[in-house]
C-alpha cells in the first residue's frame, strides 16, 4: 500500500487538474506566483529592517600626490610624499585619533611624573612590525637616539633634544627631560623603526637605505609594490592593510598613490579618472574642480600667515605707528574671499583657529576697506608722516634727515603667496607705501633670505601644530639662525610668558599665560596677521567613515584612515560584535 499511495496522490491531483479550463490552470499559476514573490519580498524587507549595515573589508580608493617620496622615514620625512607613506606604514607610542585628542596606539598605557620631567610608557604586547617582528622599548629606544643623532640631520632632532630615554624591560619606555615641556607628548606620535632592521645602517648612510622607499613598520598599511621610471624615480605606491594594526585592522583593500610633479598634471590625472582622490590643491582650483562623483572635505590648519617685520634691516618698522597704520590698512577677508576662494579664517593675533588662546577678530563695529585706509592713513599722520605731492609716498622728517615709506615685501613663489604680497601691496600704496614685491623659490628663501634675516618685510607661514608651542616662534633668544623668531621680537614680559607656558601642566593657568602672551603681542604689532587657511581633501563619496576635523599637515588625513570604508555587509544584531 505504501508504494501504490504517491500513484493514487498524482491521478487525484491530475483529475482535479483536468477538471479546470486552460484559462483557470493559467490564473492558478499566476496567483501561485504571486503569492511566492509577496511571501519571498515581505520576507526580504521584514530580513532588511531587522538587519544592520556594517563596514566590510573591500574597495580600492586611488589617490594623487604632487611630490615624488624619497623618505618613507619618520626621522626624514620632508614633502607631503614622504609624510603621506610615512604615516600610513609606521605607527607611535601614541595617536591623534579624530578629534585632535592623543590616543594609545602601540602603546598600552603611560604615567607622567608630578614634575612633570619623567615619562612612563608601557607597551602592548601584541604589537607587532609588518615582517612578524615584535615591537619593543629597543625598537622606541633606538628610534629616538636616531633622531638625536647629529650625523643623522633628522628634522625631529630639536623636539628630541635633552631626553634621556631608559628601557628597563622589553615593554617598558621611560624618557627623562632636563625641563619641564608641556607639549612633549605631542613627540611620541613619532613613528617607530623596527631596530632588527636599521641597526645594521651606519649614522653616514642612514639617508641612502633602501629602507627610505621599502619601508617597514607597524602602521595600518603595508607597502607591497613599487612602480619606478626607468630612472628608478617611484611612480606609484600599492598598499594593504596590516591585520596586526594594534588598533584596528584596515577595511579599505587596496590603496594606490600615484604622484605628479605639479597640481597641473595631478588636475589633469583627476579629470581622466587615473585617480579618485586628491588634497592639498589650491582653494580656487578646488572650486573650480568638477567633481566626479566626489565630495570636498575641509578642516582648519593650525597655520598662520602674515606680514613679519625686520626692525633691524629697515627702521620705519620700528615706529609703532607705521606698523599699526599697515596693519589697518589690510582687507583680511577681501584676501581669503579673494585668494583662498573663501577656505580660510581671518586672523588678528599669532594663534590660529581652534588653538588654546585663540581669540576671535572681533566683529562688533565691522569697517569697510575704505574706512580702514582711511583710519590707516589718520595713524601714520599722527607719527608726523605726510603725503609727497610728487612722489605719493608718505616722508617723515627725523634727525637723520627725511624717511620714506618705502620697502621691500619678500615672499615664496607660488600663485597664492604671490597674489596675496600683490594684493597687500597694493593696499598699501593707497595709503602712501612704496613697496616692491619680491618671490623666491622656497629653497633660495630659506637659505638666503631668512636664515641671515635679509629681509624689509617678509610674507611668510608659520606652523604651529596642534597643541601650540609659540616659544620658537616670538621667544627673543630665537631671533637667529636657526631660530624661527623672524620679527626679530623682543618684550621681556613676552618671553617670561612663553617660559612659563612651555613648562605649565594645568590648562587653566597654560590658558590664562596663553591669553596674556596673545593681548601682548598685538598691542605691540611686531608683524601683520592675515589669515589661516583650511585643508581640503577631494575623495569619493563611496568612502565613508571619514572624519577629518583636526589636522596640522596634510598627511594627518591618514591617522585614523583603519577608520575608513567602502564595502558594507547586512548582518543581525547578535552578530555585530564579530564583525571586523
Amino acid at each position: 500500500m505504501t508504494s501504490q499511495q504517491p500513484s493514487s496522490l498524482v491521478h487525484y491531483y491530475s483529475a482535479i487538474r483536468r477538471s479546470f479550463s486552460y484559462s483557470q490552470v493559467l490564473l492558478f499559476y499566476v496567483l501561485l506566483a504571486a503569492l511566492i514573490i509577496s511571501v519571498v519580498t515581505a520576507l526580504e524587507l521584514w530580513n532588511k529592517s531587522h538587519m544592520i549595515a556594517v563596514p566590510t573589508r573591500g574597495g580600492t580608493l586611488s589617490e594623487g600626490i604632487v611630490g615624488t617620496p624619497r623618505f618613507v622615514n619618520p626621522l626624514l620625512a620632508l614633502s607631503d610624499a614622504d609624510r603621506d607613506l610615512t604615516t600610513l606604514v609606521y605607527s607611535g607610542l601614541l595617536r591623534v585619533n579624530a578629534e585632535g585628542e592623543l590616543i594609545p596606539d602601540l602603546a598600552l598605557s603611560y604615567t607622567v611624573s608630578e614634575d612633570g620631567l619623567t615619562y612612563t610608557f608601557t607597551l602592548k604586547s601584541e604589537a607587532t612590525f609588518q615582517d612578524g617582528q615584535a615591537v619593543t622599548s629597543e625598537d622606541v629606544r633606538y628610534t629616538v637616539e636616531r633622531a638625536q643623532d647629529t650625523v643623522v640631520k633628522s628634522p625631529k632632532r630639536a623636539s628630541w633634544e635633552g631626553v634621556s630615554v631608559e628601557t628597563p624591560n622589553a615593554r617598558t619606555v621611560v624618557f627623562h627631560l632636563k625641563q619641564g615641556y608641556a607639549s612633549f607628548l605631542e613627540n611620541t606620535t613619532l613613528g617607530i623603526l623596527p631596530k632588527h632592521l636599521w641597526k645594521p645602517v651606519t649614522s653616514e648612510l642612514f639617508a641612502f637605505s633602501e629602507l627610505n622607499l621599502h619601508a617597514v613598520g607597524s602602521g595600518p598599511y603595508t607597502i607591497i609594490k613599487i612602480r619606478k621610471d626607468g630612472a628608478g624615480t617611484p611612480l606609484s605606491y600599492e598598499l594593504t592593510p596590516f591585520d596586526g594594526f594594534v588598533l584596528q585592522a584596515p577595511r579599505i583593500a587596496t590603496l594606490r598613490l600615484s604622484f605628479y610633479q605639479n597640481e597641473d598634471n595631478l588636475t589633469r590625472a583627476y579629470l581622466r579618472r587615473e585617480i579618485s582622490a586628491v588634497s592639498a590643491l589650491s582653494p580656487t582650483l578646488v572650486k573650480s574642480l568638477p567633481l566626479q562623483n566626489g565630495r570636498i572635505e575641509r578642516a582648519p590648519l593650525p597655520r598662520v600667515f602674515g606680514v613679519f617685520f625686520n626692525q633691524n634691516q629697515n627702521k620705519i618698522f620700528a615706529q609703532e605707528e607705521v606698523r599699526k597704520a599697515l596693519d589697518t590698512a589690510i582687507g583680511k577677508q577681501r584676501l581669503v574671499d579673494t585668494v583662498l576662494a573663501g577656505y580660510g579664517t581671518v586672523l588678528t593675533g599669532p594663534l590660529p583657529a581652534g588653538a588654546i588662546g585663540y581669540a576671535a577678530p572681533l566683529t562688533a563695529t565691522p569697517q569697510t576697506d575704505s574706512d580702514k585706509l582711511l583710519q590707516a592713513q589718520a595713524l601714520l599722520q599722527q607719527g608726523g608722516w605726510k603725503l609727497n605731492a610728487t612722489s605719493r609716498v608718505m616722508e617723515r622728517m627725523d634727525k637723520q634727515g627725511v624717511q620714506a615709506l618705502r620697502f621691500t615685501l619678500a615672499t615664496v613663489n607660488t600663485p597664492e603667496l604671490k597674489e596675496v604680497a600683490e594684493l597687500i601691496a597694493g593696499n598699501w600704496k593707497k595709503i602712501g607705501a612704496q613697496v616692491e614685491v619680491k618671490t623666491f623659490e622656497l629653497g633660495d628663501l630659506n637659505q638666503n633670505v631668512i636664515r641671515p634675516r635679509k629681509y624689509d618685510a617678509l610674507l611668510f607661514g608659520e606652523i604651529i601644530g596642534r597643541d601650540p608651542d609659540l616659544f620658537s616662534f616670538w621667544h627673543s633668544s630665537q631671533r637667529n639662525d636657526p631660530g624661527l623668531n623672524i620679527a626679530l621680537y623682543t618684550n621681556l614680559q613676552a618671553d617670561r610668558l612663553l617660559e612659563q607656558i612651555r613648562g605649565e601642566h594645568d590648562p587653566v593657568q597654560r590658558l590664562a599665560r596663553m591669553k596674556q602672551f596673545d593681548q601682548t603681542l598685538r598691542t605691540d604689532t611686531p608683524a601683520v596677521f592675515l589669515y589661516s587657511p583650511a585643508f581640503l581633501y577631494v575623495l569619493p563619496t563611496a568612502v565613508r567613515g571619514v572624519n577629518i576635523t583636526s589636522v596640522t599637515v596634510p598627511s594627518e588625513r591618514y591617522l585614523h584612515i583603519y577608520q575608513w570604508y567602502i564595502e558594507e555587509e547586512h548582518i543581525w544584531p547578535f552578530f555585530q560584535k564579530y564583525a571586523n
